[in-house]
């Protein structure tokens, strides 16, 4: 399989100034994929006046124009769904079902956004004194500067790229250094369906923030769009306030998954496979939590074991395996580690546990008898494994659920009026009750506390690279 692996600045694929390169590894076997292009100083200056040179033509292109573009992406991505699944498998790790999965969630924003293009709504009224007309309106908020993590490497593009072009925004996309094919294979479909030299820049800085730093304070870059670690969400938040960058924020999250008395085990029992287990565990969104009532723990940690203990493991290429590798060996170590020190802390390990000799690969895991207070149930785990905390009082749950800094999403199963009851008590900007994928381009994603600032798809989405502009009128 080719796969592009140079930056994309004012419409050029190019090798960067310095001609340098780092390594793309595949995670199943720590082979090479390929070298990709390290973007300098100079490069990311390049990237951002070209993005500024490109914008007040952009921006002036008529919203069915722009849309129309963004739906021949769409198009095209349909068209080549399994090729931009491999090309997530081979250097993200995940399994196939779960690239094809996420290449159909990340190609959906396109063909949303196309369609929001020419919905953005304006306003036009008397004032209440009668002295004027009030017009309210819309402009593009300019150069945009996307950061995208690993984990969902063409989704976390195209949730971002999507909706800036679609409000006339030109952008820089910097991807995940672990996964930059597949920020350059969406770059290049949307080279294809007729973006404009500049309108879409792809850069890959070593190290990364420095470079960030310097764009963030070039005096065209006008908006951030950052997903990742709420650690490294706080430093690009003082970086932005320097030039007073609009942000939007998509951080950590720490999901509780709190399954009620009297709920159908079954039923939870799969929502919480996937839940938990989608994407090998490597989300945002994932169940990090369980929250589990003391009449149905011991019954649900059985099911879940022997479910879990049943799964193949290995390579994603391998189609029958239903759990790849994780991104890398370092991340497989910070997950064995989490494990070990809950276990030192009392747990006991059901199922799983292990790593592999060769390759990024961790057991699919359950720990019973975790303490709310364990290490693993304050961090983001990112991996698959199921820590079970017993409890007996729905209040108590609550409680428990709501003791983060995190808030970006909790799962409720149990009888409908009772789970909805409990998810308008927990402190997260999105709830699922009885259902364990919530996720879509229709709805508004994002977080409360420290998970985040603003709003992902939906028709907030574009909202966020668009200013509100009130003018003031005497007809």
């Amino acid at each position: 399989m080719n796969h592009i692996a140079d930056l994309f600045i004012g419409g050029q694929w190019t090798p960067g100034a310095t001609g340098g390169r780092f390594p793309v590894i595949d995670p199943a076997t720590g082979g090479l994929i390929a070298s990709f292009a390290i973007a300098d100083e100079s490069d990311c200056d390049a990237a951002v006046e070209a993005a500024a040179k490109a914008f007040p033509l952009w921006a002036a292109t008529a919203p069915r124009e722009r849309g129309e573009i963004l739906r021949r992406a769409f198009e095209i991505l349909t068209e080549e769904k399994e090729q931009l699944a491999e090309t997530i498998v081979l250097e993200n790790g995940k399994s196939y079902a779960d690239a094809l999965g996420e290449a159909g969630y990340a190609i959906e924003f396109f063909r949303w956004f196309a369609e929001e293009a020419v919905r953005v709504r304006g306003d036009f009224r008397l004032s209440p004194s009668g002295d004027k007309h009030i017009v309210v309106t819309h402009q593009p908020i300019g150069v945009s500067l996307l950061v995208t993590p690993w984990n969902f490497p063409a989704a976390m593009a195209t949730r971002k790229i999507a909706p800036a072009l679609a409000a006339g925004c030109t952008v820089i996309l910097k991807p995940a250094r672990e996964t930059p094919l597949t920020a350059a294979y969406v770059v290049d479909a949307l080279r294809r369906a007729g973006v404009p030299d500049g309108v879409v820049n792809l850069v890959t800085p070593v190290p990364t923030g420095p470079a960030i730093a310097r764009m963030l304070h070039h005096p065209d870059v006008r908006k951030v769009s950052f997903t990742g670690s709420t650690e490294v969400g706080r430093i690009l938040l003082h970086e932005a306030a320097d030039n007073v960058v609009s942000a939007s924020m998509e951080l950590g999250g720490n999901a509780p998954f709190v399954i009620l008395p009297g709920t159908d085990l079954k039923m939870a029992v799969e929502g919480a496979l996937i839940a938990k287990m989608r994407n090998g565990g490597s989300a945002c969104t994932a169940a990090n939590r369980f929250y589990v009532h003391s009449s149905l723990a011991a019954e649900f940690t059985e099911q879940m074991a022997a479910e879990l203990s049943s799964w193949s493991v290995g390579p994603g290429m391998d189609r029958g395996n239903q759990l790849g590798a994780l991104v890398s060996v370092q991340e497989r170590d910070k997950v064995a580690d989490l494990v070990s020190a809950a276990v030192a802390d009392g747990a006991t390990m059901v199922t799983g546990g292990t790593s592999s000799e060769h390759g990024a690969f961790y057991a699919p895991t359950v720990l019973a008898g975790v303490s709310h207070h364990s290490p693993i149930t304050q961090t983001e785990i990112f991996g698959p494994v199921t820590s079970i905390i017993e409890y007996d009082d729905v209040d108590d749950a609550v409680r428990m659920a709501n003791d983060t800094i995190y808030g970006l999403i909790a799962y409720v199963y149990g009888e409908t009026a009772q789970a909805l009851a409990v998810a308008q008590r927990i402190d997260a900007g999105m709830v699922a009750v009885n259902r364990a994928v919530l996720s879509d381009p229709a709805a508004p994603f994002g977080g409360m506390k420290q998970s985040g600032l603003g709003r992902e798809g939906s028709s907030e989405g574009i909202l966020e690279f668009l200013e509100e502009k009130y003018i003031g009128i005497d007809l």
